[in-house]
C-alpha cells in the first residue's frame, strides 16, 4: 500500500461515517413522530457499509477478478456505502385516545426508532470521524518531517 492511500483510506472513512450521523440525525428528528397509519409512519434508517480492501488487494496483486467497469476499480482501499435501509422492527403502538391522529381504537403510531441505540450509534460514528482526521494529521506530520529531512 502507498503512502497516498492512507488518504483515501482515511477520506472514505470520512465520508462513512458523516452518512452515518446524517443518519442518526435523521432518526432522532423524527423519533417521536406521530402518524395514524401504517404506511405514514417514519422509519429508522441505517447506512450499509462494504469495505473495498478485497478488490485493492487483488488490483494490487494483479490476481484480476477486476475489470474497469466495476465500481471499485482504481479506488483503493476504504469505505464504500452500498446504501441506507429502513429498519424492519415494529412500529410503537401508544393508546393515546386524546391524539388527534388517532384511529378508531385510540391508537397512534410511532416510529421504530430507539433513541438510545441512535445516541450510542452517534457517539460511535463521532469518535470514527474523530480517529480518522487524527489520522490524517499524523499522515500529514510525517509527510511534513519527510520533506524537511531533504533540505
Amino acid at each position: 500500500m502507498s503512502y497516498a492511500n492512507l488518504f483515501d483510506i482515511a477520506g472514505s472513512a470520512m465520508d462513512a461515517q458523516s452518512v452515518r450521523l446524517n443518519t442518526v440525525a435523521s432518526n432522532l428528528a423524527n423519533a417521536q413522530s406521530a402518524a395514524s397509519s401504517v404506511n405514514q409512519v417514519y422509519r429508522a434508517k441505517h447506512p450499509v457499509f462494504a469495505a473495498v480492501q478485497q478488490s485493492a488487494m487483488q488490483q494490487q496483486a494483479g490476481w484480476g477478478g477486476i475489470s474497469a467497469n466495476d465500481d471499485d476499480a482504481g479506488q483503493g482501499a476504504g469505505v464504500k456505502v452500498l446504501g441506507i435501509v429502513e429498519s424492519q422492527s415494529a412500529l410503537e403502538r401508544r393508546y393515546e385516545p386524546g391524539h388527534p391522529l388517532a384511529d378508531k381504537d385510540g391508537y397512534v403510531l410511532y416510529p421504530n426508532v430507539n433513541v438510545v441505540e441512535e445516541m450510542a450509534d452517534m457517539i460511535s460514528a463521532s469518535r470514527s470521524f474523530q480517529v480518522n482526521v487524527e489520522m490524517l494529521q499524523s499522515a500529514k506530520t510525517m509527510a511534513q518531517k519527510l520533506l524537511s529531512l531533504g533540505q
